[in-house]
């Protein structure tokens, strides 16, 4: 992933404040160019909120104003890229403290007009939060707009988990609000506006799989060329966590008649930074093929001495009737900034069509 210096660093900083000076007449940008200078210690977010903050000093009072000088921007080509994340936080926040009830709609078109120089997505869930409603009624227009960008912002900002994102409690309480868009674009033209789709199916079946998976059996059921991808996306948590819905609508029944043998280790003392490698075999004892989703799980050590499981993807697999295969996979130990290892013992299963089994241990030592 990009560094925050090179996706909001002081060059969309300094071009942010040309821009606004165009655009902003005698007013200038003195605000936004004086914040520059101060965001070599911040993270991502924090940059954004902090250009924001600028641009509320530097642009007009009142909603009407700031939108006439955002709109003046939008003339500009070079008024693109991640400059356009403040603007839109900043949009967002006149309109919400705004007097004119009208601004709340206006600004929600102005989101829209700014989302292909960008992306709109964080922004407009501020507005979720203060009108679900209201918003979604405005935001179902968008699913047929003629910019693929702003089918996409109808489906990716109303996420229930948008990475980078604030939550919004309204969606996650009901996730069914956000139905209509989906059913909307789960065919759209562009792969760009499907994958978003797929994606907010995958945010749902973390909280209310049995939703997910009611969602996709009827598409399943008026499909185009690309629908089965989609399905297979949108689904990938719940195949992994071994949901029985998801399972059987592609099409990994229960593997009653397939045995294993393993998983065998290579070692059973694995240090942080080297490889585990595991082999296991499969022999379909039945009479048809067996169509099967291979997963395997660490169960990670947690500093109070409990585990904690993690499933990873290893592969789809059919085998024929009589059939035998052997799979050998590598596991990296290898530090991340997203999961602290603690030593000691741990353990390694194997997951097929969702059904734990199979299972080895090991002890990982972390070096001081």
């Amino acid at each position: 992933m990009p560094l925050a210096e090179e996706l909001l660093g002081q060059a969309a900083a300094a071009g942010l404040g040309l821009c606004m000076e165009k655009a902003n007449g005698t007013r200038g940008a003195a605000a936004v160019r004086s914040a520059a200078a101060g965001l070599d210690a911040l993270a991502l977010r924090e940059r954004s909120d902090l250009l924001r903050d600028a641009l509320l000093v530097d642009l007009p009072d009142g909603y009407p104003r700031t939108e006439a000088v955002v709109r003046t921007a939008l003339e500009d080509p070079e008024f693109t890229g991640w400059m356009i994340w403040p603007v839109t936080e900043a949009v967002v926040s006149r309109a919400l403290e705004a007097a004119e009830p009208e601004a709340f709609d206006s600004a929600l078109a102005l989101l829209a007009d700014l989302t292909p120089r960008l992306t709109a997505e964080f922004a407009i869930r501020r507005v979720l939060m203060a009108d679900l409603d209201r918003a979604l009624a405005i935001v179902q227009q968008w699913v047929r707009h003629p910019d693929e960008h702003v089918r996409r912002l109808a489906t990716e900002g109303t996420r229930p988990r948008l990475p980078w994102a604030v939550r919004v409690p309204g969606i996650t309480a009901r996730p069914r609000a956000t139905l209509p868009i989906l059913d909307a674009l789960y065919r759209d033209p562009s792969e760009y506006v499907r994958r978003s789709v797929a994606n907010h199916v995958n945010d749902i079946s973390h909280g209310d799989p049995d939703l997910a998976v009611e969602v996709v059996t009827r598409w399943a059921a008026d499909p185009d060329d690309h629908t089965p991808r989609l399905i297979r996306h949108a689904l990938r948590t719940a195949i992994k966590k071994g949901h029985p819905g998801a399972l059987a609508l592609l099409g990994f029944e229960p593997a009653a008649d397939v045995a294993l043998t393993g998983p065998e280790l290579t070692a059973t003392r694995v240090t942080v930074g080297e490889e585990l490698t595991f082999t296991f075999h499969l022999e379909n004892t039945g009479d048809t093929p067996a169509k099967l989703a291979i997963d395997y799980v660490i169960r990670y050590r947690k500093a109070n001495g409990t585990t904690a499981p993690k499933v990873f993807k290893l592969t789809t697999r059919t085998l024929g009737a009589g059939e035998r295969a052997s799979i050998s996979r590598r596991h990296s130990f290898k530090r991340i900034s997203t999961r602290v290892f603690h030593p000691g013992s741990h353990e390694l299963e194997l997951q097929i069509n969702g059904v734990a089994q199979g299972k080895a241990g090991f002890d990982l030592v972390v070096p001081v």
